[in-house]
């Protein structure tokens, strides 16, 4: 087993429990330290720190797993992991659909394991989980019950930790195409194959339903629509209509079909494909206007390091909504990016209202679902945030 000997007063992180080592915190790396191998993380001094996993080819060199010296990583170690992960969402709420490990917030760094009916969705995003795959594949499913499990190692992260793209079965026949999940008493269609993480947005549920509740009797503006989930909700709200724009014709199609599948009606709902930034552009020189927008993009700033540039995106893009909206209207806005804190997200709003012209107050903050935990130790767990901002 090998050690890492961090320099002198870069502790200081372990000890308030933070499970990320960086490669400039590491004095000095002793003994045999294979990628994904557990490693005994002490203190220039030799004092204990941690147990963690070893990732040498990323700025994340190690990825705490546990903080107790009498801990054994290993089978039994990760059984009562996912155990305790799992237990902690029972009851919850009704359903089908969820997520069961939200990686460093239940203790199991660059795991996400997904749950759509009796299917599992597992992601391994750090050499950690891509060394010990196997078992947690197989604890997970013996303590889930699922009748399958497929794996959707693709997030860009994995080139960071220098491994490679893996989608595939892992365990039992393949998932059915698609999908049916149930959420808030409607249904849904989920490509866990090809759709976006590993198939649907679950940390959204909260804010779908919210949405639900400020539709009636507007007219929404649905802007990265995806699978139709906001759109579904809006109209079972009693929106007067629905405007869903997406870059991708697939999505499009399984949006439709969400809502053939929940009986709504196609004829009040408009579908665009292209880029929102264009069409919300061609709305203004239009003069259209709408009573609610809706922005869900996509991560603009994978880290603090793209803050900036996302920051401008954000910005531009909140700006053209805040120009759609009718005196009185609402922006349900988010972003899912971990580089752009609730703070700098809020003051990127603000700004845009300003440069907009318009006044506006924060009527709720909106985050992730409650499966999608944030540990104390890990802020950055809390990734997604949104805003309901009244004009």
């Amino acid at each position: 087993m090998g050690e890492l000997i961090l320099k002198t007063g870069r502790e200081k992180s372990l000890l308030r429990r933070h499970p990320w080592v960086f490669a400039g915190a590491v004095q000095q790396a002793r003994g045999p330290l294979g990628m994904g191998e557990t490693s005994r993380i002490c203190s220039a001094r030799g004092d204990f720190l941690a147990w963690a996993a070893y990732s040498p080819q990323s700025q994340i060199v190690a990825r705490v797993w546990s903080w107790e010296q009498s801990d054994e990583i290993g089978t039994a170690f990760f059984r009562q992991r996912l155990a305790a992960a799992i237990n902690r969402r029972q009851g919850l709420w009704s359903g089908d659909a969820l997520r069961l490990v939200h990686a460093e917030s239940d203790g199991l760094p660059g795991l996400i394991l997904d749950r759509y009916g009796d299917t599992l969705v597992m992601q391994c995003l750090s050499a950690g989980v891509e060394r010990w795959r196997e078992v947690l594949a197989e604890q997970a499913l013996e303590l889930s019950g699922a009748a399958r499990l497929f794996e959707r190692s693709d997030a860009e992260v994995r080139a960071l930790e220098g491994l490679p793209i893996r989608i595939a079965s892992i365990w039992g026949d393949e998932p059915p195409e698609p999908i049916t999940i149930h959420e808030n008493g409607l249904q849904f269609y989920v490509d866990v194959r090809r759709g976006h993480k590993t198939g649907f947005y679950l940390d959204q549920r909260c804010s779908r339903e919210r949405v639900r509740a400020l539709a009636a009797g507007r007219e929404v503006l649905d802007c990265f629509c995806y699978t139709g989930a906001f759109t579904t909700n809006a109209l079972v709200g009693a929106a007067v209509s629905v405007t869903a724009i997406d870059a991708s014709a697939e999505a499009l199609t399984l949006a439709r079909q969400n809502l053939l599948l929940n009986a709504l009606p196609l004829e009040r709902v408009q579908f665009l494909e292209g880029d929102v930034f264009q069409l919300l552009r061609k709305f203004r020189d239009a003069r259209r206007t709408f009573d609610m927008i809706i922005l869900d993009p996509p991560k603009f700033a994978p880290t603090a390091a793209q803050a900036a540039k996302a920051a401008r995106g954000y910005k531009d893009i909140n700006l053209l909504a805040f120009k759609l909206l009718r005196p009185g209207g609402l922006l349900v806005t988010f972003s899912c990016s971990g580089g752009i804190d609730v703070a700098l997200f809020q003051k990127i709003v603000a700004g845009a209202a300003l440069d907009a012209g318009v006044e506006a107050r924060i009527l709720e903050h909106l985050c992730q679902s409650p499966d999608h935990p944030v540990a104390l130790n890990f802020p950055e767990g809390a990734y997604l945030k949104g805003l309901v901002v009244q004009i």
